[in-house]
């Protein structure tokens, strides 16, 4: 729940610089976020304009009605327009290498997100999730241990609803998850505890390189909360701060949440007291295991009952697209991780596996090294099936070291991957590629995968596809 208006008021000058009498404020981007800034904005009483670069814009009707003489100016950016603001608000959709907005920031003009104007409008505490793979899961995972525990949890932030509309319901607590983009404009945000819970190369067209996103993920730790940190991950380990509380999960090595074995059976535990036992854990994929670890660490860290959140863990069904089983058709398990989109989560979705699989994967690579795959892919695929952009990429990557079939359409590959499964196989979608090339996101990626799946219910669709199709 929100502060008073007037204590809302006095932070954000006091933090942001941000003066409801004279800052100009620019609002950048147009997306659900923005949005969202916008409509707080205006609750506040701030003046403000609104750019976007886009000529036709999505529909703001909801902005427009609330705010009838709101500015909206849409298109390319206008220099001008941006180096006489005072402030500008950017959406995380925005890169901030953008030209105009670079030079705006050379000029003076100050910039912050969302996430700053969230952690000056509330006193609740705020638990906050990144990472390049599982921090939707996790952040679920715990808004539902924080609701069996009898916690009203608001959850949203880069998954779900936007930070600053969380501020209009009551609650105990905010869990958070946010991205790269979020993060390197967040200057003031102190969540009582953070995790980073994993860094693999990603979004490598918006940041610089891999050691650039791991310092903008680590900006999760400002301030002087419980630090959650994956002692797997050497990137992330290195995060620790001295004289910080800390806690620990791993599912290599002994640390404050982890994989032990009690009478034969593994568990996960807190120290040397089990919770609860793997084989209870309803998600597929070791990497599931830590990120149930993750969520145990940080509800730990806020003093949530570890009865509460095991009994969540428990009926924890997982997120749709995030190895999300699909069907089993004559005796073949089709699994649909679309929300794999970069390496590292291919990764983890084939390391689950204690058998080889059939892999689809491709899609935009992000400027990723698809090397990186190699070694998974040489330990844990029997055959691939590649599409979109950079399917080229990876077959090039691969060179050989298993089979390789080409599709062009989403439809053709879980048909190429039906004519090779035999039963006891399992046929996994984890792209390991952004969707934006052939689909609206990946949401709609893995909508595909599942209509042409329960299609092979139909014997018409299970004919041989031409062995020519097959790549070396």
């Amino acid at each position: 729940m929100r502060l008073d208006k007037a204590t809302i008021i006095k932070r954000l000058k006091a933090n942001l610089d941000l003066d409801v009498a004279t800052s100009k404020i620019m609002v950048v981007g147009l997306g659900v976020t923005g949005v969202s800034i916008a409509l707080y904005l205006a609750k506040l009483e701030f003046d403000f304009v609104v750019a976007d670069s886009r000529k036709k814009l999505p529909d703001v009707g909801q902005l427009q009605e609330a705010l009838a003489n709101i500015a909206i100016y849409s298109g390319a950016f206008d220099e001008n327009l941006f180096s006489n603001a005072s402030h500008l608000i950017v959406s995380p959709g925005i890169p901030m290498t953008d030209e105009v907005i670079a030079k705006a920031i050379n000029n003076g003009v100050q910039i912050t997100g969302d996430i700053d104007l969230f952690a000056c409008s509330t006193d609740t505490p705020v638990i906050t999730i990144t990472g390049s793979n599982g921090k939707s899961t996790v952040t679920t995972m715990l808004g539902e241990m924080a609701d069996t525990a009898g916690i009203k949890a608001g959850v949203g932030g880069n998954l779900g609803v936007p930070a600053l509309d969380l501020l209009e319901q009551a609650a105990d607590l905010y869990v958070l998850e946010l991205s790269s983009f979020q993060l390197e404009r967040t200057k003031v945000l102190n969540a009582t505890a953070a995790t980073v819970l994993n860094v693999t190369a990603d979004h490598l067209d918006r940041h610089a390189n891999i050691s650039d996103y791991a310092e903008q993920k680590q900006r999760i730790f400002i301030g002087d909360g419980v630090m959650v940190i994956n002692a797997d991950d050497p990137i992330v380990a290195a995060m620790q701060e001295e004289g910080r509380r800390t806690l620990t999960f791993s599912i290599q090595q002994k640390a404050d949440f982890w994989i032990g074995k009690e009478l034969e059976s593994e568990y996960l535990m807190h120290g040397e007291k089990p919770l609860l036992a793997l084989s209870e854990l309803p998600l597929e994929g070791r990497h599931n295991a830590a990120n149930a670890l993750a969520a145990l660490a940080l509800g730990s860290a806020i003093g949530l009952d570890e009865q509460a959140m095991c009994k969540a863990l428990k009926t924890f069904k997982g997120l749709s697209h995030r190895m999300q089983r699909v069907a089993e058709i004559r005796g073949v398990v089709w699994v649909n991780d679309s929300k794999a989109t970069n390496i590292g989560a291919c990764v983890a979705a084939l390391q689950g596996y204690d058998h080889k699989v059939i892999l689809i994967a491709g899609g935009d690579a992000k400027g990723a090294d698809m090397g990186e795959l190699v070694p998974s892919i040489k330990e844990k695929a029997k055959s691939v099936v590649l599409m979109g952009k950079d399917a080229e990429l990876i077959e090039q990557a691969l060179n050989g070291c298993v089979p390789v079939y080409k599709a062009e359409n989403m439809l053709q590959a879980v048909t190429i991957a039906a004519s090779i499964a035999k039963p006891e196989d399992s046929v996994l979608l984890s792209p390991a590629c952004a969707s934006l090339d052939q689909y609206k996101n990946y949401q709609d990626r893995g909508d595909q995968f599942t209509a042409a799946v329960l299609g092979l219910l139909d014997d018409d669709a299970l004919v041989k596809f031409p062995a020519a199709l097959a790549g070396s």
